[in-house]
């Protein structure tokens, strides 16, 4: 345990904290150099947020002292963990879509002039500023909905600035950004850092660790394990720190015998919310027994395509058939009854009801059905009695969680309840959008395998990532999406990383 000394920008001593009988966090220890990243890694529910959101003042610790440039504090709440120059950007972002980049960032901390008015240009000016600074990069003037997600990062990151922060907190900062925006934002904190800043990232991503940070402190299940300099440890030492127990990091299967087809699109179109066409006369299939990833940049007509598929949007034209059968402009009962389950991309918006308990978003696709209704009434002891299977099955945490909020857990735990309930649909065409987004290594590891063990099953499976290396590592055939439509496909191996980021980007393949 380091003593109270200024070099630090934030000390946490012995911090305990408990949610009735469960403990999230057992005397956990933290220490963050002034002018340094440093990064919190632990498997999904070991208590990473938990302890930056009592930092942050959303939490009040049991037991445990916080020191700030080693003088004890009490942070009661944020605006008094801002006022110690804390600044917090979440994993799921707190913007107004509709209000621009600088009304986003001064809202709640508006200058004003003389009269009493909000000074627009006083506020744009300092906003321009700290861009030029730390080479930021963004538009004051764009409205948020018009923006990409990385730049709607940066602007989380603008608004913690703009109020003084020294210290920021990145809570999983790059689940939702492409390659080219993980490098940016890693030059952006590099920035920061030579500044005199100090950033704590919680993460999961072994590689953006190595890349990014200068120390790393590793909890498991709630307790301190190790703290270390990044440099002197390889990804597979920090996930055997991580989880207890060596992780194949490298995925393995078997070649896939690739049956009928059971999903296909025909020169399919779809709008975007603004009524242009976001996917633009898109064809694609996939087999029984195999694993078709499609590798792209966000925004490139993923969405929709999803969103067409599940009905949840209108198909202009074109066709997506399951079995043979069209489902198109029909309904999501509909889709759900032929055969397809859909792991969504934002499980908080898509995949569950947060108020709902976790038993009754386990059974969510199936509770008119027996046996978790009979007359229209719930059975909520076979419903339990699923939830109870599914967490043992896919290691949800706290395994005491079924009659609890589903709003409650930790994302990545969110995540592994949708994807038991998905797959224990038995559908003949199992949809993965960014399955392990928000994941641990030991996690993700479990998904990739319940993929292909899905697969060897004889399903069909759509795997949509961002990840260019989960797609590469985990599809059979590999398609590229690019404005709408699909470039080309490869077999697993006859294609390289540079041709497929070359496509992803919209440029031609040369063989």
């Amino acid at each position: 345990m380091a003593g109270a000394s200024s070099e630090y920008a934030v000390q946490m001593h012995g911090i305990t904290k408990s949610f009735g009988s469960f403990y999230a966090l057992q005397d956990m220890e933290l220490n963050v150099k002034k002018g340094s990243i440093h990064s919190l890694l632990g498997e999904n529910g070991a208590g990473k947020s938990t302890l930056m959101n009592i930092l942050y003042g959303l939490y009040q610790a049991d037991e445990g002292e916080i020191l700030i440039d080693g003088k004890k504090v009490d942070i009661k709440n944020p605006n008094v963990a801002i006022e110690h120059g804390i600044g917090m950007v979440h994993q799921h972002f707190m913007l107004v879509d509709d209000f621009t980049v600088t009304q986003n960032i001064i809202l709640g901390n508006e200058t004003t002039s003389h009269a009493g008015f909000v000074d627009m240009k006083k506020a744009r000016k300092q906003i321009l500023e700290i861009v030029d600074k730390y080479g930021l990069e963004v538009e004051p003037d764009a409205k948020v909905s018009d923006i990409s997600v990385g730049m709607q990062q940066r602007v989380e990151i603008l608004k913690a600035l703009y109020r003084g922060a020294q210290l920021l907190i990145l809570d999983e900062p790059t689940a939702v950004l492409t390659p080219q925006e993980i490098e940016d934002l890693i030059s952006i904190m590099n920035n920061l850092v030579k500044d005199g800043k100090a950033i704590i990232i919680i993460t999961h991503k072994l590689k953006e660790i190595k890349a990014s940070s200068d120390t790393c402190t590793i909890i498991r299940r709630g307790k301190y394990i190790d703290t270390i300099p990044v440099k002197d440890v390889t990804e597979n030492e920090l996930a055997t720190l991580m989880v207890g127990h060596e992780v194949n990091l490298v995925v393995d299967k078997t070649p896939a015998k690739p049956g009928e087809v059971v999903f296909e699109i025909q020169n399919l179109v779809v709008k975007n919310d603004r009524k242009l066409d976001a996917v633009k006369g898109l064809d694609l299939k996939v087999r029984r027994g195999e694993i078709v990833g499609i590798a792209g940049i966000d925004g490139n007509g993923q969405k929709e395509l999803i969103e067409a598929v599940n009905c949840l949007a209108p198909v202009v034209s074109g066709s997506i058939l399951i079995n043979g059968k069209h489902i198109e402009n029909t309904s999501p009962r509909r889709v759900i009854d032929s055969g397809v389950s859909t792991i969504p991309e934002d499980r908080q918006k898509r995949g569950l009801v947060l108020d709902f308990t976790v038993n009754e978003n386990a059974v969510l696709e199936q509770y008119r059905t027996a046996p978790f209704s009979e007359k229209g009434i719930l059975n909520k002891k076979e419903m339990e009695a699923f939830t109870k299977k599914l967490i043992k099955e896919y290691d949800v945490r706290p395994e005491d969680c079924g009659p609890k909020r589903a709003g409650g857990l930790s994302g990545g735990n969110q995540q592994k309840v949708i994807i038991g309930r998905e797959i224990a649909m038995n559908p003949d065409l199992l949809i993965a959008v960014q399955p392990t987004r928000g994941l641990d290594v030991g996690a993700i590891e479990t998904v990739h395998k319940t993929l292909i063990r899905e697969r060897d099953k004889g399903k069909a499976v759509l795997l949509i990532s961002f990840e260019l290396d989960e797609v590469m590592n985990v599809s059979d055939t590999i398609a590229v999406i690019y404005d709408g439509k699909i470039q080309d496909t490869f077999a697993q191996g006859t294609v390289d990383e540079n041709t497929i980021g070359l496509l992803m980007a919209g440029g031609k393949n040369h063989g």
